[in-house]
């Protein structure tokens, strides 16, 4: 394969679980007709990201019962994986004939850790098989009051008829062995997953882009003030009208030189379609074979935590 086409699904979440799903389905379907072969949603694109948790009042109190409301609810559309909203995708990525990188908030509905919320990435392959299930490593500051501690046992590239493709969550791409392994596993294409992809995060995509020497899609998510909790009040600090972007998007596709081939797009839904060119990959990998390959993630613990969860196709 010498060319490959991407598509980034830049939209605004939706209002729950099943809309968006159904949402993901009209975009994937709408990549695919632009001759996508590989699709990808930002982080917890499903059921959305919880951005109230940073600009909403009282949102940390203890015992706070609106916050208790906005939490249960967020749990119960959150995705179970193996559940109906997976197998949902899975028919999404099958029905659409495309790979499929999407951000969900994860429940856990049996055995250890049953009822913890994690911040996952799930990567169907387009016969709706299950790739690769990879959870954020370390939730970001006030992440950690919904979201649990990920393992590394999705920390990989994995083969797809798109290629190479490994994953990313937000902060993760600052942590320099969850890097490494990435590195190591050999990415064609990475698709790093962000809540908004502001100017902070276009450096970090960048940087990853001329690190590894593989094409980075930044993905971001759009959400407006009028899409946050109405249990919570927004700061007035932080919030001055509804129509206020919360969350602008800045999704954008680099390639493996670091330079941008798709500019970053800020406040407007767009599915983002780019051909990229994998010969690329091997051009700009020149001062790697030159100076030395990464050293071997092996020499790191990545050994997974915990037990008890599916495991997904080795790619």
């Amino acid at each position: 394969m010498h060319t490959l086409t991407v598509a980034i699904a830049q939209a605004e979440i939706a209002p729950d679980l099943e809309a968006g799903l159904r949402r993901t389905g009209e975009l994937a379907r709408e990549a695919a007709g632009q001759g996508a072969q590989l699709v990808a949603f930002p982080e917890t694109w499903l059921p959305g990201y919880p951005a109230w948790l940073d600009v909403c009042r009282d949102a940390a109190l203890w015992d706070h019962a609106p916050t208790k409301a906005v939490f249960a609810r967020m749990a119960r559309d959150s995705v179970a994986v193996p559940g109906p909203a997976a197998d949902a995708l899975a028919a999404i990525a099958r029905e659409a004939a495309v790979t499929m990188v999407v951000g969900v908030s994860e429940r856990v509905e049996a055995g250890p850790g049953r009822g913890t919320l994690f911040n996952t990435i799930l990567t169907f392959g387009p016969d709706g098989r299950l790739l690769n299930h990879h959870r954020k490593l370390v939730p970001t500051y006030t992440e950690r009051l919904v979201w649990g501690p990920g393992d590394a046992e999705g920390l990989r590239a994995v083969d797809t008829p798109a290629g190479r493709v490994g994953s990313l969550v937000c902060w993760e791409h600052w942590m320099p062995l969850a890097r490494q392994a990435m590195h190591d596993s050999g990415e064609d294409v990475h698709v790093a997953l962000w809540p908004t992809a502001h100017e902070m995060h276009q450096v970090a995509s960048r940087q990853y882009a001329f690190e590894a020497r593989c094409f980075v899609l930044a993905v971001g998510g759009l959400m407006r003030a009028s899409a946050l909790p109405p249990e919570l009040e927004p700061h007035p600090g932080r919030i001055a009208s509804p129509d206020e972007w919360v969350m602008r998007g800045g999704s954008a596709i680099v390639g493996p030189d670091g330079r941008y081939l798709v500019e970053p797009v800020y406040g407007e839904p767009r599915l983002i379609v780019a051909e990229l060119d994998l010969g690329r990959i091997r051009e700009e990998s020149m001062t790697l074979d030159v100076t030395g390959h990464y050293a071997r993630a092996e020499l790191f613990d990545f050994a997974p935590r915990r037990s008890g969860r599916r495991s997904a196709g080795d790619g």
